[in-house]
């Protein structure tokens, strides 16, 4: 009897991108292949329980033949090994280098080395992420680190350029670099209640705003280095708090323009002298590395802090600190507006986002 079959070949390489996913979580084949007949995919595709393990085995194979091109994401695009459509690349590499905002918060502001790949077991332990997920994520952030250290020109465009990654990854990835070169402090019990996000969202400012690529965006180390020239120029600020007349004249000023505009204008006024020397105080140090480091607790100690315990709203603070800016610029013998505004506009943004629960 003669049978007329239809048949399709095709060489284009099928990838599960349920199963990548899985993969990319740290499940082994088993439990990946459990959590697909949880998913009900057996019904969906009336295919045997053996088929779905061969099926599985066969999807981490091709993955783990990825994972090398997927080291250095160009190389995806030029290879021939796999028949992968650009758009699928683009969700392989993506996926790839995305990571658990759980994780990157514990790992923030650590150096990226042995020392921190040991401490692993116990971060995979406390976020649910698993180990191997947890190597995965700082395995990249790592090699991300050492790629754009050797490059001139802006951080995020490096990053975007050489990882292929969308704008946003880029961005989250030129912060968690910062972070590392930095050595900000992340892990105090009274900043444990900022996220990741707030974090990416400050480290956006500083490189935007204090580093020397702020100025001259082709000169080595740019966007990772603050601008040590800056940091010296802001010694000049202290003669917002040492001169007693300047002082007076700014809290004048300042209480002239925030009187009948909010609930707390009596703690404003009380506070204006801690909470200028606070802010200022912070300026004048950040040419010692120590207190770069303390950077953002000494923001949460000695200005927000004492703000929420006074219960100013975000908006107050706000409210506050647009006058408190631009009335030194009203000073008549204040002559350093320029430098003033560069580490105002940072200490601004930093604080809204910072200012919640």
């Amino acid at each position: 009897m003669a049978v007329e079959l239809d048949v399709f070949v095709g060489n284009t390489t099928i990838m599960d991108e349920e199963v990548y996913q899985l993969w990319l979580d740290g499940y082994t084949v088993n439990d990946a292949v459990k959590a697909r007949m949880e998913g009900g995919v057996l019904d969906k595709t009336e295919a045997t329980a053996d088929v779905l393990l061969s099926d599985t085995m066969d999807q981490y194979r091709t993955f783990q033949m990825c994972e090398r091109l997927l080291h250095s994401p160009s190389k995806l695009a030029n290879q021939l090994l796999f028949q992968i459509p650009p758009h699928r690349q683009a969700m392989l590499i993506e996926r790839y280098y995305t990571f658990d905002d759980g994780f990157v918060r514990e790992v923030l502001g650590k150096k990226l080395s042995k020392g921190t790949k040991k401490d692993l077991d116990d971060i995979s332990a406390k976020t649910g992420v698993t180990l191997k997920s947890c190597r995965r994520q700082f395995d990249n952030f790592k090699r991300v680190f050492k790629v754009v250290e050797e490059l001139k020109g802006p951080l995020v465009e490096n990053i975007r350029q050489h990882f292929l990654l969308s704008d946003k990854l880029a961005r989250d990835y030129a912060a968690i670099v910062f972070f590392a070169n930095n050595r900000f402090e992340t892990g105090k019990k009274k900043l444990q209640y900022l996220n990741f996000q707030d974090f990416a969202f400050c480290a956006g400012q500083l490189i935007n705003n204090w580093t020397v690529g702020a100025i001259d965006n082709m000169v080595e180390d740019m966007d990772v280095d603050l601008d040590k020239e800056f940091l010296q120029e802001l010694k000049e600020l202290k003669v917002l708090i040492t001169d007693k007349d300047l002082l007076d004249q700014h809290k004048s000023l300042v209480c002239t323009a925030l009187r009948g505009k909010t609930k707390v204008f009596n703690e404003m006024e009380a506070n204006f002298k801690n909470l200028s020397r606070s802010l200022v105080n912070i300026a004048t140090k950040l040419t010692n590395t120590k207190d770069v480091r303390d950077f953002f607790i000494d923001l949460v100690e000695k200005f927000i802090e004492p703000c929420r315990s006074d219960r100013w709203a975000a908006a107050d603070v706000k409210l506050y600190l647009t006058h408190y800016t631009n009335s030194a610029h009203i000073l008549d013998t204040f002559k350093h507006q320029v430098v003033w505004d560069r580490y105002m506009g940072v200490i601004k943004s930093c604080i809204f986002k910072m200012y919640h629960d």
